[in-house]
């Protein structure tokens, strides 16, 4: 017995990992099917020990599909989700096409899973579920635990993303950038603004009217939607030269007193958080420590005496895994262990 699962964008850096967590986690899917526009149809991706030739999306049935993982971009949500749900199936989205409808649940299982529960009760379900952005979901993984011990009032964030938050095409341009430096070639940005080699830049997504990008915007409106529409946010998003792993400087203002020791017992006992906090040098975690695993890492953890209840934190995590791929599967999981849908596939 098992679940029949597409992934939509399959050839993507979501999707293959999408595929690789499905692998390694062992999800109880009876078939696993990759999809992708017509420029793709007929590669061969790798599903553990198993090659899957990659289907067109546009012409796919997907009557009898139990869920669809989709990491295909905005436009191709925009277009399919509605469609593809109402065949019965199950949509987690990974794009920010859907995160903000308020018919549709933003979910981070360790944070939110309940909302699941009243949305799949509901008979007027569009079947779409949403994923957050990379930030903004190891952001409040570490958060969730701090909120319930002392109530955040304000959040502070400056973030430090890598490339591979960009697609392909930012993983190459980094590569591209670096190997020019050393023999003299001049590196002449594309997918990014500026030069991204031995560089940061403190700008990604769109500029909106009132000087914040899409980004920053998009992990105050998600950390509201996820964990409490009251916390107030704002934050700062840079794009530096590592190829995987999202870090992030966080400033928070409680509500109730918390010191630094109850913050760190408190996250030490959090569900997808691992504390790495010794104070001294080494003691603490970077994105190559993060990548490749399912952890939200938290690290100098320390009191800010500028204000009354206040902590600074260092949170990294694999973006492609718990920023994108592992949350989309851990949605699924969720629902299975909630006992929230009904399997089709024998």
């Amino acid at each position: 017995m098992g679940y029949r699962v597409a992934v939509v964008g399959a050839t993507g850096n979501v999707g293959r990992e999408m595929l690789n967590i499905l692998d390694e986690r062992k999800f109880p899917a009876s078939e696993v099917i990759a999809l992708a526009s017509s420029r793709s149809q007929g590669q061969e991706i790798s599903f553990g020990d198993k090659r899957l030739k990659v289907q067109n999306l546009e012409n796919f049935d997907f009557h009898g599909v139990d869920f669809a993982l989709m990491s295909a971009g905005s436009a191709v949500a925009k277009e399919y989700g509605e469609k593809i749900g109402a065949t019965g199936c199950i949509v987690v989205d990974n794009s920010s096409f859907w995160r903000y409808h308020g018919d549709v649940p933003l979910v981070v299982p360790e944070v939110n899973a309940h909302v699941l529960d009243a949305y799949m009760a509901r008979n007027d379900r569009k079947n779409i579920i949403a994923n957050p952005n990379c930030s903004t979901a190891q952001m409040v993984v570490a958060l969730k635990p701090l909120h319930d011990l002392a109530r955040i009032k304000r959040v502070v964030v400056a973030t430090y993303q890598s490339v591979s938050g960009a697609g392909k095409e930012g993983v190459d341009e980094l590569w591209a950038q670096t190997k020019g430096i050393f023999v003299n070639d001049s590196p002449t940005p594309k997918k990014f603004t500026k030069q991204i080699a031995f560089n940061v830049i403190p700008h990604i997504d769109v500029f909106m009217e009132d000087g914040y990008t899409k980004e920053e915007w998009k992990m105050v409106a998600e950390t509201k939607k996820i964990l409490d529409p009251k916390i107030k946010v704002t934050a700062t998003c840079v794009r530096v030269p590592v190829f995987v792993g999202h870090s992030e400087a966080i400033n928070l203002e409680f509500e109730n007193p918390i010191s630094a020791d109850e913050a760190r017992d408190a996250l030490r006992e959090a569900d997808g958080v691992s504390v790495i906090d010794k104070r001294e040098a080494g003691g603490y975690a970077t994105p190559i420590e993060a990548v490749g695993e399912y952890d939200t890492y938290v690290s100098r953890i320390r009191e800010d005496v500028t204000v009354e209840n206040g902590l600074s934190i260092w949170v990294v995590s694999d973006n492609l895994r718990k920023g994108a791929a592992l949350n989309t599967v851990q949605i699924l999981e969720t629902l299975i262990e909630r006992r929230l849908v009904e399997q089709k596939a024998a």
